[in-house]
Order: structure tokens, then sequence, then C-alpha cells
């Protein structure tokens, strides 16, 4: 009836890009199934095993009961026989987990998805091929020495977090759906790369990601999956470009700076033309404002203030009776 196919329990992703692999925890290792071992525990089947084994043996034991009851011995041919049934009773009786389901196939054509729970099917007539895990499960995948808008090659990683919604389309629809996650979503990460320039795949990584999704989602959805998120890991330029793009930031923050510095000293010296037409126009104004400077530079300075006489005269008013008189 054709190959049969069976997805893990635990899949957590497909086979990730060629190359480097992402920096993980101390004491992780990168699988090449596509995803990180972290080294915890993972959700066993070993349950579903050992019941079907317990079918097998119940049927098996039950057979070779009734030879003994009947026959009064056990033969070959009665241990054939409780071989078969014990083989039949395990093939017809399925234990399918919380977390998936079974794709179930008559005569080699689709017939239902079951599960959760104990599914049972019809001895050679029915045989389920792919027991699908719903639950959600990470992808790293990533992109070497990939050329930007403006031909700049860079290493970018990424996460594609998914769930398979169809049992149905993701086993009849694609051959292996976690390896077809891992290369669409790699590719759709080349085409974005190709389409932005270095500096707008630095800064723009919620666009990009945004982008990925959709292009991932738009490709996946029609095979029963679901994009949840992905996220950009990390962006890895290369050194000489790294060096020429902080000498830039370098120099674009020393031209604000100095912009910053021309619009004060364009106001300040508008202010000072103000404050010129003010004293031009009042000469206590311009003497009350000599004294101002006089007070502000001793008392900055707790120094003694020597004044020339000259100076001085415009502390006091004119004498009366005639110009340049003594102070009084």
């Amino acid at each position: 009836m054709g190959r049969s196919k069976r997805a893990g329990t635990s899949h957590g992703g497909a086979q990730g890009a060629p190359g480097a692999a992402p920096a993980v925890a101390p004491g992780a290792q990168f699988s090449t199934a596509g995803h990180i071992d972290t080294g915890r525990r993972r959700a066993s089947r070993n349950g579903a095993v050992v019941f079907a084994i317990v079918v097998f043996t119940v049927a098996f034991g039950l057979v070779l009961a009734a030879a003994q009851a009947l026959l009064g011995g056990i033969g070959l041919g009665a241990l054939v026989a409780a071989a078969i049934v014990g083989w039949l009773a395990s093939s017809s009786i399925h234990i399918v987990l919380e977390w998936e389901k079974a794709v179930v196939l008559r005569l080699g054509k689709f017939n239902r998805v079951a599960g959760p729970g104990v599914v049972f099917t019809i001895p050679i007539v029915e045989f389920y091929t792919l027991r699908v895990d719903q639950r959600v499960s990470a992808t790293y995948f990533g992109a070497e020495e990939t050329l930007t808008g403006d031909l700049v090659p860079i290493n970018v990683d990424a996460v594609v977090f998914w769930m398979v919604w169809s049992a149905k389309s993701a086993a009849v629809e694609v051959e292996d759906y976690a390896s077809a996650v891992s290369w669409i979503a790699q590719t759709a990460m080349r085409k974005a790369i190709g389409r932005a320039t270095v500096a707008e795949v630095a800064t723009r990584r919620d666009q990009l990601d945004e982008e990925l999704k959709e292009a991932i989602e738009e490709k996946l959805n029609p095979w029963g999956i679901t994009i949840i998120d992905v996220e950009i890991r990390d962006i890895v330029l290369p050194k000489e470009l790294q060096e020429a793009m902080a000498q830039e930031a370098v120099a674009e923050r020393k031209k604000s700076a100095r912009m910053v510095l021309a619009e004060a000293e364009k106001d300040i010296s508008e202010m000072l033309m103000d404050a010129s037409e003010v004293y031009a126009g009042d000469a206590d104004a311009m003497k009350l404002r000599t004294m101002h400077l006089a007070y502000e530079s001793v008392e900055k300075s707790g120094g003694t203030l020597v004044v020339p006489s000259a100076f001085s005269e415009g502390f006091v008013p004119d004498a009366p009776g005639g110009e340049g008189g003594g102070a009084k």
C-alpha cells in the first residue's frame, strides 16, 4: 500500500540550514533534526507501546488457553494461531496520545482522523500511517552568506514557531511536513533579505519578522500548518562592515551635535540682536547690564574686581553741572 510515514512524538522542527549552529545555552546540543536539544525530558510514547504489548500478550494467552482446553495440548499450530490472533488484536487497538491525531487509511484511501484516546481499526483493511503532533513546535533556520539588496553578505539566524491544525492535510498533501517548514522558512528569509539593504535588515527586525511570517504561512497553510510567530535571533555582519558602520554612526552623531550647536548659536545671536536694540535705546539699561556682568564675575570667582577709573565712570550718574564730573 505504499510507504507509510510516522511522525515522532516531539519532532521539534525539521532539518535546519547546513552550516554553523546557533548559540545555545551551556550543556545544550543542536540536533540535525532542526531543533535545539536542551537536555530536558520529552514526552514519551512508552505507555502506548506497553499497551500494544499487553494486548498482544493477552490475545496470545487466550488462544493458547483455548487450545489447551479444547485440544488438550499446545502444538505448533496453536502457537502460530496465537501469534496471528495476537498480532491482529494489537493492530486493531491503538492508543493515541492527548496531543496527537491519527490519520487512518482504509485500503490506501483516507478514511478519517482519529484520537486522542483508544482508536479501533479493522486489521489489514485499515491502518493509520501518521501520528500528527499538534503541539507548538520550534524550528531553527538560518541563511548564511546571503546577499542583501546592496550586495552585502550577511548571516541571519531565526526561529519559527508553528503547529499543525489539519492532520489530514499534513498527511496527504506533503511528504514530510516538518522538513517543509524548515526549507520554506529558509527560502523565504533569503528572498526577504535580498529585497532589503543591510541597514534595513539591521534596523527593521520587527517588520522582517512579520514579512517572514506572512510569506511562510502563505506557503504552509494549504498543508494544514499555521505559523504562530517568527523571531530573528541574530544578524551577523562582516567585520569590515561593522567597523565602517560604527564610524558612520560616530560621524552621524557628531553631525547631529554640530547641528544642535549651530541652532543654539543662531537662537543666541537672535536674542543678542534683540538685546542690543534695547540697550541702544536706553543708556541706563546698558549701565545696569554692565554692573550685573561685573557682579557675576566676582560672585563666581570669589575674588576681587579691579575696575579702571574710566570703566567705573559707568557705575555712577554724571555730575550735575558738567560732563565727566567726579563721582559722589
